[in-house]
């Protein structure tokens, strides 16, 4: 009863704002969805829903002119007469009649590529029309699932916020948002100001429809659209697609509209296959309706990816500007069935806006005080699309479940169930919940850290751990203590730690912690303990190399300024040295192959240590500066986006002290620079070059010393372009100075993607090229060039690189295969 009480009174407050309202259907009475619903001669107005049911705000009565536009369809032109609001009006339109006649382009070539040329050649100056302007947005997304499994990976899903019905579909995500958008063509340069924000059945109401992601542009070179897709009037677009015109009809203002098809000449490029719809001698965009595999969006979850773009005529500044877009897909994958959709109208376009020096900054989303609190009258007010009763239901549904899903019973019984303990819990872990006073006890069970190695034999850790949060906001605390052991060392090792953080804006962290543990001689890890363990137990080869150390340590962090990201830290360590312990295998043991050593200065030298026992006090301070970084304001963080068109630089002071041994302290810079550089149709490009040095050259212990990421592995599970693909682990180390660089290249389908046959593959091509220099030592330079994106239909998580390295006359190379996400 309640459920519907709320229903009639949403509805009637619908019809008490809307000024014009009504249905748009078909001749075979389907309801049309996301039509442009305007008044003659503005470009304000709003879209039907997928029901196609619109509303349409007007502040005065008497004769007015209702445009309906719909790609597909005849422009409807209404003129009525209004006495009174609200003013129902339902209309049908008809589907266009696409004719090859009346063409007025005469010439012996293809007339769809001298149109397609025209386009390109005029694209400066039909966008220098809107190269400013101000706009209301507004944006729907949703999702919805079919027959949801009831578990993945082995873990209960639970109701998807409760919008599934008896057979597990329904709605899971609904959200809307209104804001204000700001736009500078040169430099290219966007804000959004949300005024209204709504998510059904979540409290913070914070969703993730911004108005960027959807300012989708065809008149770039590149389209973002998950992946740098190439326009089909770009530059280069005859080099990706072949045009086909298929006709062309009148809109009500008696301008000549072609419909040209896009014929992608290879089948897995970054491409669209669909129509443009193109303004005769205005040679504009009228409308577009394009399609897109997930191969080609390089989401390969996605079986296809939908879009459809309206433009209207603005009589302000002569010129065709987008009023609404929507994108539809549909994903399957692991047994999860989506589909979705992202609807964006945009409207009170100002074309002359006042734009100031401090229009535009580094902060490109803000949120308005309350904006995601507003209550449903203030939406049915602001909504220029009005919602389906599909909706409607799933908004009064989610809500009410949201009351009863906060309450301190329903919560408790939540817990009741996620606190009991199960036969595998010790094996496996347990935590045990109070979410409603927000914190929580864990368990971390003995195979959560399982490993081998050498020196402890077959090891792993179990500890306690307690987790506080203290607001939304990103304050909590955490604290807890766990103990390693190894089976054939016999030696337990226990640490503990606290760590608080203050909150999501400048992220400032306090980290108190200590005790003993084992640490690599190289503090990059260069080599995972699983792959280690892996290797160890398989092959016989003990890459990974390890100490002891005692320890006490405190550390903070802080994002100090916008990009400016600063860290210190003090340990005070006693150090020692460890030997093998373990020979045991998987692999049969050779008399002549026995594991090696723990001595990475010396594999075969299983007595003498890598170094003397000693203690040694470490101070760090360091910062990273990434130039220009853009940045999001939500209500309760901030989230930082970066700026790909400038490098980060990493910059960190080391100086050991107070070393029992006074020949062992030293001082250390280094520096580290970074970026990936986006090359349009050509791919990226992506770079890390680090160096340092000490203030005086002295001979300290291994673990201090400069050091490179080596590799020993077939199969390597990092991809971070920051190690070798077949240098040595322990091969290259300096108490003076270094330098290394990295570069690759990825072609995406650039190049594999116009040879017939490997086409079809949908490979994308790799080059790289890395380079080592170190004081005394002959450099170190590797290429390499591979495959990525391989695997087959969705499953493309694998790399294959053929490295070749050079070393003071010595050439090696091989095969890597690498995870790639």
């Amino acid at each position: 009863m309640k459920k519907n009480t709320f229903l009639f009174f949403l509805f009637i407050s619908l019809s008490f704002f809307a000024q014009v309202k009504g249905n748009i259907i078909d001749t075979e009475n389907n309801p049309l969805s996301f039509v442009s619903v305007y008044l003659n001669k503005t470009v304000t107005g709003t879209t039907s829903n997928d029901n196609g049911d619109y509303v349409l705000d007007l502040n005065k009565l008497g004769k007015q002119v209702i445009v309906f536009q719909f790609l597909g369809f005849k422009t409807l032109k209404k003129e009525i007469n209004i006495t009174s609001f609200p003013f129902e009006l339902n209309v049908q339109l008809e589907e266009e009649s696409v004719q090859l006649t009346g063409i007025s382009i005469s010439t012996k070539d293809n007339p769809a590529n001298q149109i397609i040329r025209k386009v390109i050649a005029n694209k400066d100056k039909n966008t220098d029309k809107f190269a400013e302007y101000t706009a209301n947005f507004y944006s729907r997304g949703l999702y919805r699932i079919k027959d949801a499994p009831e578990k993945f990976l082995g873990q209960t899903l639970g109701d998807f916020g409760g919008g599934l019905d008896s057979t597990r579909s329904g709605i899971i995500y609904l959200s809307e948002t209104v804001s204000d958008i700001k736009f500078q063509k040169q430099p290219k340069r966007f804000k959004e100001n949300i005024i209204a924000s709504k998510v059904s059945g979540r409290d913070n109401g914070i969703s993730f429809n911004r108005a960027e992601d959807a300012n989708i542009n065809f008149y770039n070179n590149n389209v973002e659209l998950g992946n740098d897709l190439v326009s089909p009037i770009s530059t280069n677009a005859f080099s990706y697609y072949k045009f086909k015109l298929k006709g062309t009809f009148y809109d009500e203002k008696g301008k000549l509209i072609n419909k040209i098809k896009l014929i992608p000449k290879r089948k897995n490029d970054r491409v669209f296959n669909g129509f443009l719809y193109i303004v005769e001698d205005d040679w504009a965009l009228y409308g577009v309706d394009v399609s897109v595999t997930g191969a080609q969006v390089n989401i390969p979850v996605v079986d296809v990816l939908k879009l459809k773009q309206n433009y209207n005529y603005s009589e302000e500044n002569d010129a065709w500007v987008l009023i609404s877009q929507t994108i539809d897909f549909k994903v399957n994958a692991f047994g999860f069935k989506f589909d979705g959709r992202f609807s964006a109208a945009f409207s009170d376009y100002n074309f002359k806006p006042n734009f100031t020096e401090k229009t535009f900054t580094n902060e490109v989303l803000t949120f308005e005080k309350e904006a995601t609190e507003k209550d449903s009258t203030y939406w049915n007010d602001l909504r220029p699309v009005p919602l389906t009763k599909e909706e409607v239901s799933d908004y009064v549904i989610k809500d009410s479940i949201k009351v009863v899903r906060k309450s301190k019973k329903y919560l408790d019984s939540v817990n009741k169930k996620q606190n009991k303990l199960s036969v595998l819990s010790p094996i496996t872990g347990y935590t045990y919940r109070n979410s409603h006073k927000k914190w929580s006890l864990s368990y971390k069970g003995i195979i959560s850290d399982l490993g081998f190695n050498t020196v402890q034999g077959l090891n792993t850790s179990i500890g306690v751990s307690y987790f506080k949060s203290l607001n939304q906001k990103g304050k909590w605390w955490n604290a807890g203590v766990n103990v390693n052991y190894g089976l054939s060392e016999e030696k337990a090792r226990p640490t503990f730690f606290f760590t608080k953080k203050w909150n999501n804006i400048s992220r400032p962290r306090l980290s108190i912690s200590g005790g003993v543990k084992t640490a690599q001689f190289n503090d990059r890890e260069p080599i995972s303990k699983m792959d280690n363990m892996i290797r160890s137990l398989l092959k016989r080869e003990n890459y990974m190399k390890i100490y002891e150390k005692e320890f006490a340590k405190i550390r903070y962090s802080e994002e100090i300024k916008n990009g400016v990201y600063f860290s210190t830290s003090l340990e005070y360590a006693n150090r020692k040295p460890l030997f093998n312990t373990s020979n045991y295998s998987f692999a049969r043991q050779s008399k002549t192959d026995p594991y090696t050593s723990n001595n990475p200065l010396n594999s075969s030298d299983y007595i003498n240590p890598a170094f003397s026992v000693h203690k040694m006090a470490t101070f760090n301070i360091g910062a990273t500066i990434i130039f220009n970084q853009k940045y999001l304001s939500y209500p309760d963080r901030k989230e930082n986006i970066g700026n790909n068109k400038f490098p980060s630089l990493s910059v960190n002071y080391k100086k050991n002290f107070g070393a029992s041994d006074s020949g062992l302290n030293s001082d250390l810079l280094t520096a580290n620079i970074r970026q990936s550089l986006d090359a349009g149709n050509f791919g990226n490009t992506a770079y890390n070059v680090r160096g340092g040095l000490f203030f005086k050259k002295k001979n300290i212990a291994l673990m201090d010393n400069l050091q490179a990421n080596g590799n020993q592995l077939f199969f390597v599970t990092d991809t971070q372009l920051n190690s070798f693909g077949l240098l040595e682990y322990y091969k290259f180390y300096t108490n003076d100075k270094y330098a290394e660089a990295h570069v690759e290249h990825n072609f995406k389908g650039s190049i594999l993607g116009k040879l017939p046959l490997i086409n079809k593959l949908n490979f994308h091509l790799i080059g790289g090229a890395k380079t080592l220099f170190m004081a005394n030592k002959n450099p170190y330079t590797e290429f390499s060039v591979g495959l990525g994106n391989v695997g087959i239909g969705k499953w493309r998580f694998l790399r294959v690189d053929y490295v070749k390295s050079f070393n003071a006359g010595i050439k090696n190379d091989g095969f890597l295969f690498k995870m790639s996400f």
